[in-house]
């Protein structure tokens, strides 16, 4: 179960009733999908934060880069969230999620694949979750082993196209948030408290 994660809504309406079946026993893999350039699954820290740069909503425990961490402005500007929805981020912590970051250009190179194969131009967004869609497909080829995929097509690409255009050009380019940029945004939230952990109903 596949699907790009912003700020986790669509991905959370995707993947949740497959989440308590994984709970209940079943053999699952799910797998929410960021960009490299705003990691806050894969590499922020699960954190009290504020869901907004104003900080109108109350701390939340989510894995955050920070409320007032700003990403690079990439082409997917639905997926440039600094943090994670709360039972998103709880499902990680659980060990229930496998969370996963893509580049840029595979993302485009992905989405481009989609609509030779398909016939149908997916939006920056969406591309990401394409692109694990299409890894899996191959180690699943590779492995010689039957898996059925179900992912999110959460949005289309024809108010995009732009972005579609600077990729074909070669002007896009990857880009992973570097580390000390991660540790400059999480020094600002340092003084907030820490989430108690809530693993398999124990305290941590």
């Amino acid at each position: 179960v596949i699907g790009c994660a912003g700020g986790g809504s669509n991905f959370a309406g995707l993947a949740f009733p497959f989440v308590a079946d994984k709970i209940n026993g079943a053999k699952i893999d799910i797998i929410p999908v960021e960009p490299t350039s705003c990691p806050s699954m894969t590499k922020a820290p699960f954190v009290y934060d504020h869901g907004d740069l104003a900080k109108l909503t109350p701390l939340l425990a989510m894995h955050s880069l920070g409320h007032d961490f700003v990403p690079p402005p990439i082409h997917a500007g639905g997926l440039r969230y600094h943090g994670m929805a709360p039972l998103v981020s709880q499902a990680i912590v659980e060990g229930l999620l496998a969370p996963q970051a893509v580049h840029q250009l595979e993302c485009y190179g992905a989405a481009v694949q989609f609509a030779q194969t398909e016939g149908i131009i997916v939006a920056p967004e969406t591309s990401h979750a394409v692109a694990v869609v299409i890894q899996e497909a191959k180690k699943a080829k590779e492995e010689g082993k039957e898996k059925v995929i179900l992912f999110n097509l959460s949005g289309h690409g024809l108010m995009d196209l732009r972005g579609f255009e600077l990729y074909f050009q070669g002007k896009l380019q990857d880009y992973a948030l570097p580390e000390a940029e991660i540790q400059a945004a999480l020094e600002r939230i340092k003084h907030h408290p820490k989430p108690q952990m809530l693993v398999s109903g124990r305290s941590y």
